[in-house]
């Protein structure tokens, strides 16, 4: 981080001055009209943040030429995106894709091959040097083309998640993808954005921003509006007038110019000088790279043996030698990360489809090894659509309010009749009081803020009582935090406004919104039409009895409160806020309980809402264990370790608890999965296995801190998006499976011929034609074979298991010895004149070849038969063999292949007796699988037989 900072202090200091017009080789004869152009332009470019801070607001809006009321029109905003580009980074400088290519030829292996066919070329052995030439050309572009793939599909990762920023534009605010921000732009800022570009602030109230990744301090920098006179030297920690780029808002509201864009913002110095960083390898990539270098070294010994078996029994080293080399290519496997980066990848894409973003490939791994979630209760379990249901007045009035929606539609009643603000003022008073105190705003039916305050928005419209906010005018707020669990604004009637002098006066009020138990704590009385009494125990009482009875109805209560001061309010009532659980949440948390994932509730409403709404999601059944915010600040991790285990609904927490939560399960050697939307979850999600953000509720500050993001904040994506990390890991052990049994079949075949002193039944270019498909599309078409569903209903997989198993390795070996023992048959069988032909090298070549397609078709499940996850399933693997097939008939029947590759046409016949000789693989594997199934079943009957009986 120091040398971060170093960084910045070499890169922030540069002075920005006007630009004139000999400096800029301008024609001192430019028309007033032209010069006008020009200097307009001028303004329009972009602003160096130490500069900047040294101007006050009103002369930076000058410069600017901007509105600080009304903001840019869209016009203005277009031609200057013209001339200072998009607010985003460019990567300049790519390596061409000629250049991608010639790299690949730089390969030891490759190189090995390029001096073979130099030797041969040497000896005038040019059919064998035009043979390998080809063939190298074709490995080379086969892993040209996986690489860019790969790449193609990491650069799509990153413009799934594209940040948002709230912008005025033509005197309204709107909210729009940051890239289109340009010098001048007016930003608003509230708790949880990330800074969209340098601002240069002209209010902030309470507002402090996280500037960490830039300076290295933890505490977030309180934000002013006032020019600053900085030294020189100064680095950004003493510009506390801007709002740097990539920062994140701590708490309070701003708002601010825009000076800076994309490079040319402070975070854009950094990114040009960091842009050359290559990004760091998976874990999966990592140990895919260490099971690669072991393959290598036992595949180096093997063919070094063979060479020197050769050597041995006098063959032509040449031969020998590019045998060796060939069998290299082939049996190493080279493209092993490549495959793992990619199917990753499309998995992330995948996920993305299913409105799950995950930001990091290791993450998918991780997915499937999740065996707690813990999830919020607001907009994931439920759908945060909150509808006002119920009134109560500390009077004992109650009213029912119907109608949906954020909208006027709906009434609401008192014992059967109508209520008006003349005739009923108690409910009138809560209704004002929680529009009041409120920040959002509904537009045509949409809603802007938060759900919880639009359903009191709705809630005065169906009143017609929303004009109420209008008649006062705001002088400061306490925003709504986990830890007061309340909001509260002090206001002025616009009809004392004139006598408002700017120190407390007794025209003042307060209105208070939150928890009923910590609004009543706040209050000595009550209110009673116009009058305030004296809050009793027994008043107490019976507003917490009344709360609870409602909390037991599944509803959210809040309590609202008004007075001259914070310690003098007056209780006015409650509201209960009805949140109806997500469909087909409960079949996800059902699901994912019977596969043996723990599902743990934790939400900020009561206990009786949690459980309320915990037995309706099928998580909390009658007489099941809870825990509160309270008990466990009173617990160590080590007490909340032992007592977290059998916790369903975690009632009454705030985002300090989360974190707790999530260090005791992980004592307990769990893999947690925590969801989050608010600044303070930050901590939590970061320290969680998984970081779950909401996508729609969830800040700024969640979704940096966060690994993986829900677009539609819904449980069901978390079971999906488990499900498809399930998926990956096997697919991953699939195409595994198939490279490890061609690659030992092709090393032995090899290795036996040598031994038994029998000519190579393969030639060079049979061998890199077979790595072809090795490492090409058939194995990479296993990567992508779609989700097998019940792969849900299997435990989550422990992180330490190793991707080869022992049963792995059993499927390798018999795999293996069957396509050896069949490939060997063939060519003994063609060989009986101990002559080895083309046609003897054809049909051995042709039989391995159809081998490793049908042993690709077996791989594609470890425990399925192919006949029940359906031959058409998977495109990509039927376009792969296919092609496979379509390319081993071009180099048996097409001329100049032929004299490439050495070999000659086959008869209908000979097709017969090797489809039916290589099915073999096939056939041998589904017999196992149907064998291993029958033992399953049999396990578990008898499971069963004994729960039954004992149980």
């Amino acid at each position: 981080m120091g040398q971060l900072l170093s960084i910045w202090k070499s890169t922030s200091n540069v002075e920005y001055h006007q630009v004139s017009k000999e400096e800029n080789n301008v024609d001192l004869n430019e028309t007033p009209e032209e010069g006008n152009r020009r200097d307009a332009d001028n303004m329009m470019m972009h602003m160096k943040s130490d500069r900047a801070s040294e101007l006050s607001y009103m002369e930076i809006s000058h410069i600017m030429n901007t509105d600080l009321q009304n903001g840019l029109n869209g016009s203005e905003s277009e031609r200057r995106r013209k001339i200072n580009g998009f607010n985003e980074f460019e990567i300049n400088g790519e390596e061409p894709l000629w250049r991608k290519y010639i790299d690949q030829f730089k390969d030891p292996l490759i190189m090995l091959l390029l001096a073979s066919a130099l030797v041969s070329v040497i000896m005038r052995q040019y059919d064998d040097a035009v043979s390998i030439t080809v063939a190298i050309v074709i490995v080379v572009t086969v892993a040209f083309i996986q690489e860019y793939r790969s790449e193609k599909s990491l650069e799509a990762l990153t413009k799934l998640v594209p940040p948002k920023c709230h912008c005025l534009r033509d005197g309204k605010l709107s909210t729009f993808l940051a890239r289109e921000l340009v010098p001048g732009d007016i930003v608003y800022l509230s708790i949880g954005d990330r800074v969209p570009a340098d601002l240069r602030l002209f209010e902030a109230f309470d507002l402090a921003i996280d500037e960490s990744s830039f300076t290295g301090e933890t505490e977030p920098a309180s934000k002013i509006t006032d020019h600053l006179k900085i030294k020189k030297n100064n680095g950004i920690t003493h510009r506390k007038n801007i709002a740097f780029m990539g920062t994140l808002v701590r708490c309070g509201n701003g708002k601010g110019i825009v000076v800076g864009t994309g490079e040319n913002s402070e975070f854009g110095e950094v990114f040009k000088m960091m842009q050359a960083e290559d990004p760091p390898k998976t874990p999966l990539q990592i140990s895919m790279g260490i099971l690669g270098k072991q393959l290598s070294f036992y595949s180096f010994c093997i063919i070094g043996v063979i060479m020197f078996l050769g050597w041995v029994q006098g063959r032509a080293m040449l031969e020998m030698f590019t045998i060796g080399v060939s069998l290299a290519v082939a049996a190493i496997p080279e493209g092993l990360p490549i495959v793992v980066t990619v199917t990753l990848a499309l998995g992330v894409m995948r996920m993305a489809k299913k409105r799950a973003i995950v930001k990091k490939l290791p993450i998918v791994e991780t997915l499937g090894c999740v065996n707690v979630v813990c999830s919020d209760k607001t907009g994931t379990l439920t759908k945060n659509e909150m509808t006002v249901t119920q009134i109560h007045t500390p009077d004992g009035q109650y009213a029912e309010v119907s109608g949906v929606g954020y909208n006027a539609e709906g009434d609401i009643y008192c014992n059967n009749e109508l209520i008006h603000p003349t005739t009923h003022s108690s409910f009138s008073k809560v209704v004002e009081a929680g529009l009041v105190c409120n920040n959002a705003q509904i537009r045509d039916g949409t809603l802007l803020g938060q759900p919880t305050e639009g359903a009191l928005v709705a809630l005065a419209m169906k009143l017609n009582l929303h004009d109420s906010r209008s008649e006062y005018i705001r002088l400061q707020e306490w925003p709504f935090n986990s830890e007061t669990k309340l909001m509260a604004v002090k206001c002025l009637h616009k009809v004392y406004q004139n006598s408002f002098n700017g120190i407390s006066s007794p025209n003042e009020v307060f209105f208070v919104k939150g928890a009923i138990e910590r609004v009543l704590q706040q209050c000595n009385t009550y209110s009673v039409l116009d009058d305030a009494l004296h809050i009793s125990q027994n008043v107490q009482k019976e507003i917490y009895h009344e709360a609870s009875l409602m909390g037991r109805a599944g509803l959210r209560v809040l309590g609202l409160a008004r007075g001259p001061s914070m310690s003098e309010l007056s209780f006015l009532g409650m509201v209960g806020i009805l949140d109806p659980p997500r469909p087909q949440v409960r079949e996800s948390i059902t699901t994912l309980i019977g596969s043996g994932v723990s599902i743990k509730m934790v939400t900020g409403d009561s206990e009786e809402t949690a459980c309320a709404i915990g037995g309706r999601l099928g998580l909390h059944a009658a007489g099941g264990h809870t825990m509160s915010g309270e008990e466990i600040d009173n617990m160590d991790i080590a007490d909340l370790q032992r007592a977290i285990i059998p916790i369903t609904v975690i009632y009454r927490a705030s985002p300090r608890h989360k974190h707790k939560i999530v260090k005791a399960l992980q004592a307990n050697g769990s893999i947690v999965g925590m969801t989050g939307d608010g600044v303070n979850d930050a901590v939590a999600l970061r320290s969680a296995d998984i970081g779950i953000a909401m996508g729609k509720g969830g800040t700024d500050v969640c979704k940096e801190a966060s690994d993986m993001i829900l677009v539609e904040d819904d449980f069901y994506t978390i079971m999906s998006a488990i499900e498809e990390g399930k998926g990956i890991f096997y697919n991953i052990k699939n195409f595994v499976r198939f490279q490890l049994s061609t690659s030992i079949a092709a090393l032995t075949l090899i290795t036996l011929s040598t031994i038994m002193r029998l000519p190579n039944p393969l030639n060079a270019m049979q061998i890199l034609w077979i790595n072809i498909i090795m490492d090409g599309p058939p194995a990479q078409s296993l990567g992508v074979e779609p989700v097998d569903h019940d792969i849900i209903h299997q435990p989550p997989r422990r992180v330490k298991d190793p991707i080869i198993t022992r049963k792995l390795l059993l499927n390798v070996i018999i795999s293996a010895f069957i396509i050896v023992s069949g490939t060997l048959w063939v060519f003994w069988r063609e060989m009986l004149d101990n002559k080895i032909t083309p046609r003897d090298t054809t049909m051995t070549f042709t039989c391995f070849v159809f081998f490793d397609m049908f042993n690709a078709l077996s791989c594609r499940s470890q425990t399925k038969s192919i006949f029940t996850i359906g031959f058409l399933t998977n495109r990509m693997f039927i376009i792969a063999v296919g092609g496979s097939i379509i390319g081993q008939l071009l180099v048996i029947y097409f001329p100049p292949l032929q004299s490439i590759f050495q070999t000659e046409a086959l008869y209908a016949q000979d097709f017969l007796l090797l489809i039916a000789l290589t099915s073999s693989v096939f056939w041998l594997s589904e017999i196992k699988k149907c064998i291993e199934r029958t033992i399953e079943k049999r396990k578990l009957r008898k499971q069963e037989k004994f729960y039954e009986e004992y149980v």
